[in-house]
């Protein structure tokens, strides 16, 4: 049996994201693999980091801020993305430490992250924060989420806002073990992207798919897939129903 080390992880994900690619006859370069750290330390952050892996998603502020200041100056080149929910009052940490942010569901979270994004840190110019819209594509009151019918308003309101960029649309669906299942609410979300790039927005990022549905998520157009389990292994705590 081969030695579960993140070396080897990280490259049984990739391996499964190429397979899935080819078939979808797509360039598995063109899917980012955002390693979902959340519970994990420092130092697994740093372990895969260590063997090429450079973004990196966290779900809680606090925890992911503290990784940040922990590894900026031993790995500066680490991309952070928050995938988390996001409250009102934590979005200044979020705008000052974060490169990317899936989770934008209101308005007002969006203009506070405009607001707050500072114009340079260490000294260097920070680029505008990278944004996608987090859809309800399962329509369950439980999840966070825009309703696709009120996707398009958002969007033109946080396309609109200074010191952010509107990358594109997340989505976290209903777990299910069957593929085709799986396909549908990314084939969806894929759908409201084409439909927003008609009406003018030039959207190129689908950040959709974890470690039990990636490869539904690849055939359906995915350019990020957030994974944690399939490379840090079961999280010993319990953080919520999300499974990544």
């Amino acid at each position: 049996m081969t030695q579960s080390t993140p070396a080897n992880r990280l490259r049984d994900v990739r391996s499964r994201i190429a397979r899935a690619a080819a078939i979808a006859g797509r360039d598995s370069a063109s899917i980012c693999l955002l390693a979902v750290s959340k519970t994990c330390s420092a130092d697994a952050v740093a372990a895969l980091a260590a063997c090429g892996q450079l973004d990196f998603g966290e779900n809680y502020v606090q925890e992911g801020v503290g990784k940040i200041a922990a590894l900026r100056t031993r790995h500066p080149r680490l991309r952070w993305h928050f995938i988390g929910p996001l409250q009102s009052n934590k979005t200044r940490e979020v705008a000052a430490q974060f490169d990317w942010v899936h989770s934008v569901d209101r308005l007002h979270v969006a203009q506070r992250l405009s607001a707050q994004r500072p114009v340079e840190r260490d000294g260097h110019v920070l680029a505008p924060l990278q944004i996608c819209l987090q859809v309800n594509v399962s329509g369950e009151a439980s999840k966070s989420g825009v309703p696709p019918q009120a996707l398009e308003d958002l969007a033109r309101a946080v396309g609109a806002l200074p010191n952010l960029r509107l990358r594109g649309l997340m989505c976290i669906p209903a777990p299910n073990e069957d593929i085709q299942a799986q396909r549908a609410p990314f084939a969806q979300l894929h759908s409201l992207m084409e439909a927003l790039n008609r009406q003018g927005f030039a959207l190129d990022t689908l950040s959709m798919g974890m470690s039990a549905d990636l490869e539904a998520a690849v055939l359906e157009g995915a350019t990020i897939v957030r994974v944690g389990t399939a490379l840090f292994g079961a999280r010993s705590t319990a953080v919520g129903r999300e499974k990544t």
